[in-house]
């Protein structure tokens, strides 16, 4: 085993992570990394984002599996190489408002 990937593994079980999600996380930073025949620390925020658009377009990851491979590479970079790159730490959008105006919403369903 690598240093890296025992860092990693150390990293999420201090963050409590069960042993499947620590399984699928490796896994998924293990694919990465045989993407480009590299270590993932030597991989750069713009190969990072080829191959997350890679896993979307090409390979038609299922949103739910997407999601487990981005946030497995998210943990990786962010919680255990401890890089700061807008692709995996800027928010993505904003979530909207349930109501506009939460009066009128009310006032619809007395009306009714």
């Amino acid at each position: 085993m690598t240093e890296l990937r025992k860092r990693m593994i150390e990293d999420m079980q201090l963050a409590g992570l069960s042993k499947g999600t620590l399984e699928a996380y490796v896994r998924s930073v293990r694919q990465l990394a045989a993407h480009y025949r590299l270590s993932p620390d030597r991989i750069s925020e713009r190969q990072l984002r080829d191959y997350l658009i890679h896993l979307r377009d090409v390979r038609r990851f299922a949103k739910g599996t997407f999601q487990q491979h981005f946030f497995a590479i998210k943990f990786f970079f962010v919680n255990t190489l401890g890089y700061d790159w807008p692709l995996l730490t800027k928010k993505k959008f904003a979530r909207p408002c349930a109501s506009v105006c939460p009066t009128s919403a009310a006032t619809g369903t007395a009306a009714a």
